[in-house]
């Protein structure tokens, strides 16, 4: 894969990217959602497909990209398809710092050091050059204001940022109650966002030990389908829980 394309979970990164604070929006969620942004990147580039609400490897070359080749080698490794709120669900630990490392290198970001009370170390990333984000924003903004179907990458791109509870960091307030519908509406235009995006929802509600149901029968009404992102994705603090997906939330 060439880096002439910035992959999903970049992108995603760089629209949670505070240029004011030069923090993330939503990072927690945002930890799952770069886990599923490298399940759509995969599936773009055809190394990946969706079997159910499973995720199975099809070509197992890698990539070139080294974070996305060693998420697809650990899919490879499990053997068979693997439910997506599972994959999802995991251990996670320090996947944003990765990316966040591999902006930096790339130029896209600089970190600034600083201190928390003036005692603890912090890290905050600025972005370096603000047309690139500015460039993501206006595709999602074109997509969600024009009606037009987005292309693949931008229908998963507004999938993951509705699912990570983005809406409100990119469209705040009541005049952007609109815009932050629209954004979830867009999860129909790709399948694999669409899947993958419910897969961080329902780990983030605590479900991802169920199957999803399957469509209600005519005459009843249906209880699967298009969701609103959950309580911590709208930045409402979860209730622990135990397991792995205490962990990958923690981290």
């Amino acid at each position: 894969m060439g880096k002439s394309r910035r992959t999903i979970p970049e992108e995603l990164l760089l629209l949670a990217l505070d240029p004011t604070t030069g923090t993330t929006a939503q990072p927690q969620s945002l930890d799952l959602g770069l886990a599923g942004a490298q399940l759509v990147e995969l599936a773009l580039a055809g190394r990946i497909a969706p079997d159910g609400d499973r995720i199975a490897v099809v070509v197992p070359r890698p990539t070139g990209d080294p974070t996305l080749d060693c998420a697809l080698e650990l899919l490879r490794r499990r053997g068979a398809p693997v439910r997506a709120v599972n994959w999802i669900g995991g251990p996670r630990l320090g996947l944003r710092q990765t990316y966040l490392s591999h902006l930096e290198r790339c130029g896209m970001v600089h970190a600034v050091a600083g201190q928390m009370c003036g005692v603890l170390p912090t890290t905050r990333y600025q972005a370096t050059d603000t047309d690139i984000s500015r460039e993501i924003r206006t595709r999602l903004d074109n997509a969600i204001r024009t009606g037009v179907p987005p292309d693949p990458r931008t229908a998963a791109l507004a999938a993951l940022a509705h699912a990570v509870g983005l809406g409100k960091h990119l469209y705040p307030g009541n005049e952007g109650r609109s815009s932050r519908s629209r954004l979830r509406d867009l999860i129909r235009h790709d399948p694999m966002g669409g899947l993958v995006a419910h897969a961080v929802m329902d780990v983030q509600s605590g479900v991802a030990a169920q199957p999803r149901r399957n469509p209600a029968p005519a005459g009843r009404p249906a209880t699967a389908g298009v969701r609103s992102a959950p309580e911590s994705a709208r930045g409402v603090p979860m209730q622990p829980r135990h397991g792995s997906m205490a962990r990958a939330v923690a981290h």
